[in-house]
């Protein structure tokens, strides 16, 4: 390992790792380092409660410890391992650089692992994980590498924020180009791999066009799209010939400049060109094209300028965006957002009706719109299926409420839910950004949740985003709220036994779950598997076995009995509850059952549990 300035820069050789006091958190299971560094692959930190040699390699670490490895694999994974066991294992194509210094940071906070891009902590959000058993004593980090050089510098040891603090609205999101080199960049990438879309995208695009410009002498057809131009000036579409704008006394590229400059905030134009584009964007009421052309020409005409010989190239841009407008917004501008707005609310130039079956008509929507925000949306309208040319489409499994707030994000780039509370409504929109591969929202939708999350949610929200790979960290948090409040949730109502048997088994291994008394936890077991209506006692069970056989009783779930039986703590029962249990129908039709209480009847274990109380007896 070679050392110029250990805080500042280091190089570390292949299968070491570099240690210090200055790489230590100031609080145990609390901190994030930031740091640049500079390699093939495998940029790899160590996290554990005693700093290693410098021959240290966490794969031969036998000691509790988190290890993250940025560019796993070639250059092509990102990994979390605990304790040597890896617990997650994505795509990242292209995290490491060799040909120059890339900026991360990882933060950790009572089993919270967040990895994230650049000099920020807590911005550009790559990855986070949840640890159900956190190892709370973590304070030393360890710089280390696999196979290759690894180079590390402007390393920072700082505290770390509690979740629900992280800058959600600044997330972005990273993704590799197809060469393998990536970095990060605005623009999201959609669930099936495909970048959204940008309203440039579409710049003289016969996708989705409903309006066109017959422009010059030579009547050159120029494409574009009523929604985009109405919100950004005035243009004239009731008094055009079916859907034309005629304009023979202006070029081409004069036409194309405006219309760049409305899609993509700035455009080129030639010298000479300025004062026809002037006309031009005077014509249709482009105010902030108006505005810039003429302060222009007034800055030509001061230094006398001769405009009319001159084929230099001008740069024309937006002055700026809009202050309320979000980076990730698709429309930039001069679109403005509240015309987007006011369209979805009047339906105007809308070309596609939305339905949700079953609860009728929602809004008149627009294609182009749907589009740039959701990939599904776009191959919906322009892969041939029946949406690409029906006026109406229908939606399944969906509320119309839900549809409706996921439309006046799209239109408005706002979230406009009660945040005092998790809606229903809240929850199917989760479902629907993640249906549809809105990340943006989805994120957003996260964030609500986990802000107000309480045992009164709690089922509801784990039953929607046990099926959303992207939520784990959400999952694990409702799975921890649901064992910190075992009692209530299982008793309150039985909305917990529409969890599936791998949730449910993963919140009774919880090491943080509280109950009153291991009978709750027997009952809610006996009550899951029932996918009772009401909470029933393990004493009801054990009545209604006396004229049911388990199979009656139990159904499909039968078999999830002896996965979940094995989570009551029988040791902390007493012996005369045991002893009844021993002697119940329960007993004699479930031999596991059966098993378990007998082990701890035993005389020899209650005199272990009265000698030494303290000692670990079930685990």
């Amino acid at each position: 390992m070679r050392v110029e300035d250990k805080k500042r820069s280091l190089t570390v050789a292949p299968f070491k790792c570099a240690w210090g006091e200055e790489f230590r958190f100031l609080e145990a299971g609390r901190g994030c380092i930031a740091f640049e560094a500079s390699a093939q692959n495998d940029v790899t930190l160590v996290f554990r409660e005693q700093p290693g040699s410098q021959h240290y390699h966490y794969k031969m670490d036998s000691s509790r410890h988190y290890a993250v490895i940025l560019g796993s694999h070639r250059n092509k994974r990102l990994k979390i391992e605990v304790d040597g066991r890896t617990v997650v294992d994505e795509a990242g194509v292209g995290l490491c650089r060799s040909s120059s210094f890339q900026s991360y940071w990882i933060s950790i906070y009572d089993g919270l692992i967040s990895i994230g891009q650049g000099r920020h902590p807590n911005n550009n959000v790559l990855f986070q994980w949840l640890d159900p058993e956190p190892n709370r004593n973590v304070q030393y980090v360890g710089l280390s590498s696999w196979d290759k050089h690894v180079g590390y510098r402007n390393i920072s040891v700082l505290p770390s924020a509690p979740q629900n603090s992280i800058r959600w609205s600044h997330i972005e999101y990273a993704y590799a180009d197809r060469h393998g080199e990536g970095g990060h960049a605005k623009n999201e990438e959609s669930k099936d791999g495909c970048e959204q879309r940008v309203i440039a995208d579409f710049l003289e695009s016969w996708d989705f066009s409903d309006a066109m410009f017959v422009v010059g002498s030579e009547r050159k057809v120029v494409p574009a799209h009523k929604i985009v131009l109405a919100a950004s000036g005035e243009f004239d579409f009731i008094s055009m010939s079916g859907t034309a704008i005629e304009l023979p006394s202006f070029s081409y590229p004069v036409l194309h400049s405006l219309l760049e400059y409305i899609y993509t905030g700035s455009t080129q134009i030639a010298e000479w060109q300025l004062d026809s584009l002037l006309e031009l964007s005077l014509q249709f009421k482009v105010k902030p094209l108006v505005k810039r052309c003429e302060e222009m020409l007034d800055c030509f005409t001061k230094m006398d300028n001769d405009l009319s010989v001159s084929s230099r190239n001008l740069e024309v841009s937006s002055s700026g965006s809009q202050a309320h407008q979000v980076d990730y917004f698709p429309f930039k501008a001069p679109v403005t957002v509240q015309k987007i707005k006011q369209f979805l609310a009047s339906g105007e130039h809308s070309d596609i009706n939305i339905f949700v079956s079953g609860q009728g008509f929602v809004a008149k929507a627009h294609k182009l719109v749907l589009s740039l925000w959701s990939m599904p949306f776009a191959k919906m309208f322009t892969n041939g299926m029946k949406e690409s040319s029906a006026p109406n489409v229908f939606f399944e499994d969906a509320s119309a409420e839900a549809f409706s707030l996921l439309l006046q994000f799209m239109y408005s780039g706002e979230l406009k839910v009660d945040n005092r509370y998790i809606t229903p409504a809240l929850v199917q929109l989760l479902l629907l950004s993640d249906q549809f591969g809105i990340t943006v929202l989805q994120f957003e939708c996260c964030k609500r949740i986990m802000e107000f999350l309480s045992e009164d949610t709690v089922c509801s929200v784990l039953q929607a985003v046990s099926s959303i790979p992207s939520c784990k960290l959400l999952e694990e948090m409702c799975k921890q709220n649901f064992a910190t409040h075992f009692d209530y949730c299982t008793t309150a109502c039985t909305d917990f036994v529409l969890l599936d048997e791998a949730t449910f088994k993963d919140i009774l291994q919880q090491g943080d779950m509280t109950v009153t008394s291991e009978e709750k936890v027997l009952d809610a077991i006996l009550t899951w598997c029932m996918e009772a209506c009401e909470t029933f006692y393990w004493s009801s069970v054990d009545k209604l076995l006396s004229t049911s056989t388990p199979e009656q009783l139990f159904g499909e779930r039968l078999t999830a009995i002896n996965t979940l039986l094995p989570f009551v703590r029988f040791p902390l029962m007493p012996p005369s509850l045991l002893q009844r249990m021993e002697k119940s129908n329960l007993a004699k039709h479930i031999e596991l059952f059966r098993q378990l209480v007998s082990n701890y009847i035993d005389p020899f274990f209650w005199h272990v549990r009265v000698c030494y109380p303290t000692q670990e007896l079930y685990s």
